[in-house]
């Protein structure tokens, strides 16, 4: 008689774990991947740059920054010098700028216009980001761009 009531007893806590599992505990949900990792940094102050013919360009600019890099976003603590009108905390921002600057001066409109070779023009300036700064910046991007 112990042996059936310790059997049933047995059933019904399994029966009752199975049922939790599937209809209270609901489904596992696995946290999603981020489709951007690392801090964005978007330079505050817009670049303006002569193209070629007399043409210019008006663009915003900003840096994703490697995630496990602290060092290169901001200058911090009390009694850091405060950056100028417009410009961010980036302690190498403007080693940045002109490097932007550099490869736009001077460029064909298209250049700037047309989404490949833009994609071109990114990849050389982070190029130089990583070659003449201390910036670890995974992409470059340039969220507004206007070209007369």
């Amino acid at each position: 008689m112990n042996k059936k009531i310790i059997i049933v007893a047995v059933v019904a806590l399994a029966a009752a774990g199975g049922a939790y599992k599937t209809v209270l505990a609901g489904p596992k949900v696995k946290p999603k991947k981020p489709n951007v990792e690392g801090t964005l940094y978007v330079m505050q102050k817009e670049f303006l740059v002569n193209l070629a013919d007399e043409r210019y360009a008006k663009v915003s600019a900003a840096l994703l920054l490697n995630p496990k890099d602290h060092s290169t976003a901001a200058a911090g603590g009390h009694g850091a010098p405060t950056p100028p009108e417009g410009y961010g905390a980036m302690t190498q921002e403007a080693v940045i700028r002109s490097i932007i600057t550099d490869v736009f001066t001077g460029l064909p409109a298209e250049e700037l216009e047309d989404s490949k070779k833009r994609e071109k023009l990114r990849k050389e300036i982070l190029h130089r980001i990583h070659e003449e700064s201390d910036v670890h910046a995974d992409d470059v991007l340039f969220p507004d761009l206007t070209v007369q």
